[in-house]
């Protein structure tokens, strides 16, 4: 069998085909496609086509945003991804698409130990729930179950669940954001989208001041959120205020991490995905992002015995949407 995946993100595209012989973890042709160049996926993925020499039979695409009955609207993008018109506009005898974190969580049982840096080690339960946790642009969730014969991933939207504060600093930014958001999601404050706000409640709160230099990067920046967090992990000159900032940021993804975990009884173990997470691995290795993962009353000792490590492999999107539709489809 032959098998088109994808990872389909706002800014960028990664396809692969893939052999049921060679396995998801050796593509026989990949390449990333500027997203917005493109009226929609398949006229992207025509493109890609027409260059191979290769008969492609079946297509799984990984994609931003919540997948309903074979469709998903695509965040970041003006595409609508349908599964039905996809097969007949490309004749392809299957096409399924899958939330961007579903994705990544079928590639958590064909991870190696390189693709991992272990932050608790704990003692997984063979066949126990997974939860993975992946702050990126957004806030993504997902968990897999065991069938008894193998991991099933499933989808979920819980990055968008109620933000819980803490302590009383995250009690004065659940009240700041309040006062701009219908709702305050835990993505307000653990994401790429949720740090420029957690940065902007310590400014005006006066928590530290902002200097110069960074008011000028911040200004200059299309996206703040990689000034912020270059400016936390600088070794020569660390913005006190960046510092602060990303210190929140970790403590809300820890203990968030830990409802998760709690929600879905994760004792096989729960991962971090997401572009953000290897970024700060400095910070996550500290003891914070633990402690407040395990601060859960008489659940703690539980919570203690869940291993948790961090997904490094950036293509781990990609990898899953190939295992799932080499496996599946």
């Amino acid at each position: 069998m032959i098998l088109l995946a994808g990872d389909i993100g706002g800014t960028k595209t990664n396809l692969a085909v893939f052999s049921s012989e060679a396995g998801p973890r050796a593509p026989l042709v990949e390449k990333a496609f500027p997203s917005p160049d493109y009226p929609d996926l398949e006229a992207l993925v025509r493109e890609f086509l027409t260059q191979l020499d290769l008969k492609v039979e079946r297509a799984s695409f990984g994609v931003a945003g919540p997948v309903v009955d074979g469709r998903v609207r695509v965040t970041n993008l003006p595409w609508v991804i349908d599964e039905r018109q996809l097969r007949e506009g490309l004749a392809l005898s299957s096409v399924h698409v899958l939330n961007d974190l579903e994705a990544i969580a079928n590639s958590v049982p064909f991870l190696e130990p390189a693709d991992l840096h272990t932050l608790n080690a704990g003692q997984a339960v063979p066949g126990g729930a997974i939860a993975v946790i992946a702050p990126g642009t957004g806030l993504g969730e997902a968990y897999l179950t065991w069938d008894g014969s193998r991991y099933r991933s499933h989808a979920s939207e819980g990055g968008h669940t109620s933000f819980a504060p803490m302590d009383e600093l995250e009690i004065e930014l659940l009240r700041y954001l309040q006062a701009r958001f219908a709702h305050v999601s835990c993505e307000r404050v653990c994401s790429g989208i949720g740090l420029p706000n957690v940065y902007a409640y310590l400014k005006d709160s006066g928590y530290a001041d902002e200097p110069d230099w960074l008011a000028e990067q911040l200004a200059a920046a299309g996206d703040p959120t990689p000034v912020i967090v270059n400016a936390a992990l600088d070794g020569e000159r660390p913005s006190e205020l960046c510092v602060a900032t990303l210190n929140v940021f970790v403590s809300a993804l820890g203990a968030e991490a830990g409802n998760l975990a709690l929600k879905v009884l994760a004792t096989g173990g729960v991962y971090l995905g997401g572009g953000i997470p290897p970024r700060i691995l400095p910070i996550l290795r500290q003891a914070q992002f633990m402690d407040m993962f395990r601060r859960k009353g008489r659940m703690s000792d539980l919570l203690a015995r869940m291993p948790v490590r961090v997904i490094l492999n950036p293509k781990a999107a990609l990898l899953g949407t190939a295992c799932y539709g080499l496996e599946w489809l």
